[in-house]
């Protein structure tokens, strides 16, 4: 079923709604609830949020407002995509974090966790760098492709094996700031 773009979006590209803006807000209200209660009582210098640019910035923003503990935020750049709809397998780090991470919790933010390679590197990589746990909190999970096995501590919803965008995820750098996650018609 096809469906019309919204009004305000200035594309003719035909999406179809996958996550409506309402019950991302509502499950990301919930995700925060539930790391605020599992970090309970560690003080800020402790707790390190880290968002995967580009894709998570916008969960990432409206989950930290729902995490009730002291926090720091930083941002590491990884990328296996490029332009591309379908991961090329080759993993590069195109920003670095800004402090170190040695003796922290960590919680790492995806938006999206596919075949699993890309966020398998990231944890390995930062696993070498000492923190003292390392949580995983991803948006979107796509079991379908998964070729590795990998543990989300925080999941926000498992979806189809559907190239989705909006609410953060991009196709060519396009169409972030759709507020629901939905599908580019005729691609995979």
């Amino acid at each position: 079923m096809a469906s019309s773009p919204p009004s305000w979006n200035r594309t003719q590209e035909p999406f179809a709604e996958l996550i409506s803006a309402e019950a991302i807000a509502a499950r990301v209200a919930e995700l925060g609830a539930q790391i605020t209660r599992d970090y309970e009582g560690r003080s800020s210098t402790d707790i390190v949020v880290i968002g995967v640019l580009k894709g998570s910035v916008i969960f990432l923003a409206d989950l930290v407002r729902h995490i009730a503990a002291p926090i720091f935020v930083d941002f590491i750049g990884i990328s296996s995509y490029g332009d591309a709809t379908v991961s090329s397998g080759v993993v590069q780090i195109t920003q670095d974090l800004s402090r170190p991470i040695e003796g922290k919790h960590v919680i790492v933010v995806e938006d999206i966790v596919d075949t699993g390679h890309t966020v398998h590197y990231l944890l390995e990589n930062l696993g070498t760098r000492r923190p003292a746990t390392v949580a995983l909190c991803s948006l979107l999970h796509k079991p379908e492709r998964s070729e590795r096995d990998i543990k989300i501590d925080y999941l926000g919803f498992t979806i189809p094996n559907k190239f989705v965008v909006g609410y953060g995820l991009d196709i060519s750098q396009q169409y972030r700031n759709l507020p629901f996650i939905g599908y580019v018609q005729g691609a995979g």
